[in-house]
């Protein structure tokens, strides 16, 4: 479990400092998540290893308990999770409000008990993320929902049936509930406009070796072939692609240098192209990138946009980065209607950003200076803190229980390559 709440508590940020070293990169979050609900769909053991030890495993793992489930943690990053004694199919607000992923306990739930009952997900405030997707692909496998006060209520009494479904949006929680829901439906399900992140395809190959028959995996028509059951499983998951990003634009806005220990590299295309345009030199090897700070940063436009386009929770620090390039860089939201909420808190340290609607303009090189700022959400949170160790003075970032909810031993990390910075 996570030892720290981060609810009230703030980092105490010293800049200037340029980081040296390397760091190894932890599982991936994302993928934890949807990895812990799909242990609902069998009565046998499932195993995940290389679980980053964040706050959103610890909250998603209570919910799992209340339901019924037992959930084992033996080290910090492993989970051993037996769902054979569910028999809660409700999950009450508390659990669901403030990890928007609790929501994808419902496919499992629904296709293997026939009912599921929750409210609608919370997390962060970054925009509308609407859950259409999942009930609508839900009620065309033939299950009935009902809006029941303040919880959306699932049944399929006679188990969902497969059929081929459109995604108004390739939403990547959606696919995830969709196709964990159709792993035990009976004949084939087509989930067309899937998302292709590298989450869904790691959920896919979980599945798969949980007995699952999944084909299409990383591309946007995928195919489930139901099965009468699963059985448990032992999986590693993947490298956080969004914790590697954050520590490459680290070293390269501190003039830095350093090595990313088990990066994800061959799902990094995005992010890779762009901090080379940027000016930085980043080496590429088989499970290690290393980012080298160049002469100076070069202003470069990007658009956040699905996989394998530059992540949307990329969007912000690589807006900080930017501050610090030599010239005007435009940067387009593609995913989230309210992802430029860090763009005030970047203001507060002398930024200079125009945000209209869903763009922003960034002109640089901007001197940073030390203030009082706020994690608004995740990704904000790391944007202010990189801009922190590039500031002059100290920062004090407040709020920080949003980075603990996807980022593992962040401070530590960040110390061990010479920040300067205190949880207070």
């Amino acid at each position: 479990m996570v030892s720290k709440d981060g609810r009230g508590s703030r980092y105490q940020v010293s800049g200037g400092a340029v980081l040296h070293g390397s760091v190894r990169i932890s599982g991936s979050a994302n993928a934890a998540l949807a990895s812990m609900c799909a242990a609902l769909l069998t009565d046998e053991t499932v195993v995940l290893e290389n679980v980053p030890a964040v706050s959103d495993i610890d909250s998603l793992a209570s919910l799992l308990v209340h339901l019924g489930a037992t959930v084992d943690r033996p080290h910090p990053n492993r989970i051993e999770i037996n769902a054979s004694k569910v028999g809660t199919l409700q999950a009450p607000i508390d659990l669901v409000s403030e990890n928007r992923a609790s929501f994808q306990v419902m496919g499992p739930l629904l296709s293997r008990h026939g009912f599921a009952a929750l409210p609608p997900p919370g997390g962060d405030v970054i925009g509308q993320r609407p859950i259409a997707v999942h009930l609508d692909g839900f009620e065309a496998m033939g299950a009935t929902i009902d809006r029941v006060g303040e919880h959306y209520q699932a049944r399929a009494p006679k188990g969902l049936v497969g059929t081929r479904i459109f995604a108004d949006y390739p939403s990547v929680s959606g696919t995830q509930n969709v196709m964990l829901a159709a792993t035990l439906a009976r004949g084939k399900t087509t989930i067309v406009n899937a998302a292709t992140e590298p989450e869904v395809q790691a959920i896919a190959t979980l599945l798969n070796s949980m007995g699952a028959s999944i084909s299409g995996v990383g591309t946007q028509v995928i195919t489930v072939e139901g099965v009468d059951r699963l059985q448990g499983t032992t999986f590693a998951l993947v490298p956080d692609r969004i914790e590697a990003g954050t520590f490459a634009i680290a070293a390269a806005m501190t003039g830095g240098d350093v090595e990313l220990v088990q990066a994800p590299v061959t799902v990094m295309d995005a992010m890779i192209t762009k901090l080379r345009a940027a000016g930085a030199i980043v080496e590429a090897r088989e499970s290690s990138l290393r980012v080298t700070a160049g002469s100076r940063l070069l202003p470069v436009g990007f658009q956040a946009l699905p996989y394998p386009g530059l992540p949307t929770d990329l969007h912000a620090p690589m807006g900080a980065l930017l501050t610090q390039a030599d010239g005007v860089s435009i940067i387009h939201e593609r995913v989230f209607d309210n992802r430029m909420l860090y763009v005030d808190e970047l203001r507060k340290m002398g930024a200079e950003i125009v945000s209209t609607g869903s763009s922003a303009i960034v002109s640089g090189p901007t001197p940073l200076h030390g203030a009082r700022t706020r994690a608004v959400d995740v990704r904000a949170g790391a944007a202010v803190l990189l801009a922190g160790l590039a500031a002059s003075g100290t920062t004090v970032v407040d709020d920080i229980y949003h980075l603990d909810r996807k980022y593992e031993c962040l401070d530590e990390k960040l110390r061990a390559l010479g920040a300067e910075l205190e949880r207070v």
